[in-house]
């Protein structure tokens, strides 16, 4: 037997693409969070260290053994979590994960309060997702009413607008000649029916 089948690289490539988009991005922000959970165990127990060592004056971290039981979120959050994950589009993973991590950075949190920034960040791209669908929604809602308007349509086939003809007449004209203007509106171009042309 050799070496060679131990390790993962032999395997085949198609092996990866087994797996949906979707499934990849709620691994990807899976592993995020529990990535982000053990660091910030890390840090509080580094600020109990720091607490102690001025609290005694001493440093007594070599002698500290860490149980290895770590916080896990519940069985039931961590589907929520993953449920919230599948809405989430795979372009918008590393978006997510960037803001995570900065909302991380602002807060500081305890290793319990983790997962309650991961909901909300990802509360936050699925709203943005879901504004964004739709934008592009009422888009193309416009331009297909651009397109098929009945009443814009007719009007051009009934009326054509002439605004450089040059029987207009302009407000300086009236002012040229000392008369005074008649009532229409001068910002307004001349309609005409296609019947006088």
């Amino acid at each position: 037997m050799s070496l060679a089948s131990w390790f993962r690289w032999n395997e085949p490539p198609n092996r990866i693409s087994q797996r949906s988009p979707t499934e990849m991005v709620v691994e990807t922000l899976m592993m995020e969070l529990s990535w982000q959970i053990k660091q910030a165990e890390k840090q509080q127990r580094e600020r109990e260290n720091e607490y102690r060592k001025i609290k005694t004056g001493v440093d007594y971290g070599w002698l500290v053994s860490y149980p290895k039981q770590s916080y896990d979120i519940s069985p039931g959050e961590r589907l929520q979590l993953e449920d919230m994950c599948t809405k989430i589009h795979p372009s918008y993973c590393g978006p997510v994960i960037l803001r995570f991590r900065q909302v991380i950075a602002e807060y500081e949190p305890e290793a319990q309060e983790v997962s309650r920034l991961f909901r909300s960040v990802l509360q936050e791209a699925a709203e943005k997702i879901k504004e964004e669908e739709e934008a592009k929604k009422l888009a193309r809602q416009w331009n297909t009413k651009n397109r098929t308007s009945l009443s814009l349509t007719t009007f051009k086939s009934r009326s054509r607008i002439s605004p450089f003809i040059s029987d207009i007449k302009t407000i300086s004209e009236d002012v040229e000649r000392g008369t005074q203007p008649n009532r229409r509106v001068w910002s307004m171009p001349e309609f005409r029916n296609t019947k006088d042309f």
